[in-house]
């Protein structure tokens, strides 16, 4: 896809990630420049790196704010090295990367970012403490940058894609998995293609911001 001045540009953090390829592939397919970098190329933690990068990198008109970890551990065990590198990956590099590109959004008046949460944010599941706190933060931070926003036309949004068959998910117990899956009342995760495709459209609904969009078929109670 082209705006007046040539392709237009989607940043992705964490690009080395299955879900980040699978944004990559979506957009690219579609004629957007994309810039996928990863750790090695930009460390989200860094706030001077994290400047340098979107000072040299062109002005996104999508900023995909994917990098996270995870450190589980019962909170009785987690350690605060464990509870720090999450939250500095998961919500202060997301901060530091949409304040960067968000900056070089103004000047055209228009941009979208969106943040991948997580179901975690909602359920807080034992053992995920810091990740839990750290997705539930990003919904905040991503509601404030709307309000914020909006005025100059830049969007901001997050998206909970569900539990995906994933790097970050191949390491967990079979039976975690399986009781993850009783809960999805479709009786199936997502791929990671599939939530590309939904951020594709997405970024194509001018009015949306401020949303949380859970993808998975697990039903909360209302609260």
């Amino acid at each position: 896809m082209s705006g007046p001045l040539g392709p237009r540009v989607v940043h992705i953090t964490g690009g080395e990630g299955d879900l980040a390829r699978a944004i990559a592939s979506a957009f690219a397919e579609r004629g957007w420049e994309v810039r996928a970098p990863g750790r090695e190329e930009l460390d989200v933690t860094d706030a001077a790196a994290v400047e340098r990068w979107f000072a040299s990198a062109p002005v996104p008109d999508l900023l995909v704010l994917n990098a996270g970890i995870r450190a589980d551990a019962l909170s009785a065990r987690m350690t605060i090295g464990e509870w720090d590198r999450v939250l500095d990956v998961c919500l202060r590099g997301a901060f530091l990367c949409a304040r960067s590109a968000s900056r070089r959004m103004l000047r055209p008046r228009s941009g979208h970012l969106v943040a991948i949460g997580s179901f975690s944010a909602r359920s807080g599941p034992a053992g995920q403490a810091n990740y839990a706190a750290a997705k539930a933060g990003l919904i905040g931070l991503v509601q404030s940058l709307a309000r914020e926003l909006g005025p100059a036309g830049i969007r901001a949004n997050c998206v909970l894609p569900g539990w995906m068959e994933t790097r970050m998910t191949r390491g967990v117990p079979e039976e975690v998995r399986e009781a993850a899956l009783r809960e999805h009342v479709m009786g199936r995760f997502h791929t990671p293609a599939e939530v590309a495709e939904f951020l594709v459209a997405l970024d194509a609904l001018p009015a949306v911001s401020g949303q949380v969009f859970q993808l998975d078929s697990r039903i909360s109670p209302w609260t």
